[in-house]
């Protein structure tokens, strides 16, 4: 599954995780911590959208 940003159109993918940000491949999108931020724009979790 990948979510988007609503802001920038930043892409995080499960299968490939933000490893830059300390998110291993495979963690699911409601495993990432809720403080989590778009690296590109810094807005919050509440501001990505699911794409299938």
């Amino acid at each position: 599954m990948i979510d988007v940003c609503d802001v920038c159109g930043w892409e995080y993918d499960e299968e490939e995780g933000y490893p830059e940000g300390g998110i291993a491949p495979g963690t699911k999108w409601e495993d990432v911590p809720e403080d989590f931020e778009c690296p590109l724009c810094n807005v919050g979790k509440d501001q990505f959208s699911e794409v299938e």
